[in-house]
């Protein structure tokens, strides 16, 4: 199978978890996700080994994996952790931004202004290539690969908080300040930005979660 076959299959996937096509709390076994999306056991195999790094599945007996569910406490970590290391990434980023950097985010911006026409799994992956691009300046290489870790592992939690809970709208106006403090190399206003951006979205998710419980 062609590494683009494997790559839609991993999309297809995490779509129909998304929109509930697959069942919750239920066995998903290979065989069975073979014959559903048409393909050999082998990239089914690799494709849930994947999901399951980044957090979308976890274990179910032997040889099956489950929809793993969404849980306030790892939200916690997961927006924790973001809030502590993505401020300390930007402020590496922004002495070394340029004109160049500026105008890919604010294109990317333009896109997630529109991404209502979107699905979650698009306007999560902008979100992320909007961030991506800011903190690639730093260059340095253990922090972002950590902060890239993280933004998969918060996929299916971004995706369902824009679903579930509207904050599209909001995460743009911060988007748009955290654009203009970089365009001034305000490195402080720049990180208090982010750090409210993250801890906003944070909050907002864990109580909804807790409360859902």
């Amino acid at each position: 199978m062609q590494q683009t076959k494997i790559d839609s299959l991993y999309i297809q996937l995490k779509r129909d978890i998304v929109q509930g096509e697959l069942p919750q709390g239920q066995a998903l076994k290979q065989t069975q996700l073979a014959m559903r999306y048409g393909v050999s056991r082998i990239p089914i195999r690799d494709t849930l080994q994947r999901l399951k790094n980044e957090g979308w599945l976890s274990s179910h007996g032997k040889s099956s994996v489950m929809i793993s569910p969404l849980n306030a406490n790892d939200a916690e970590d997961l927006y924790l952790m973001r809030l502590h290391i993505e401020p300390m990434l930007l402020a590496h980023a922004i002495p070394n931004t340029n004109f160049e950097t500026l105008g890919k985010a604010k294109d990317i911006l333009l896109q997630l202004q529109t991404s209502e026409q979107r699905d979650i799994l698009q306007q999560g992956e902008l979100n992320w290539q909007f961030h991506r691009c800011l903190y690639l300046p730093a260059q340095r290489v253990a922090l972002f690969e950590t902060v890239a870790q993280l933004h998969r592992l918060c996929g299916r939690y971004i995706g369902f908080q824009e679903m579930e809970l509207d904050y599209l709208s909001h995460s743009q106006d911060e988007h748009k300040a955290l654009l203009t403090a970089i365009s001034a190399q305000d490195i402080q206003e720049a990180n208090r930005v982010l750090s409210e951006h993250i801890r906003t979205a944070g909050e907002q998710l864990v109580n909804y979660l807790r409360l859902s419980v």
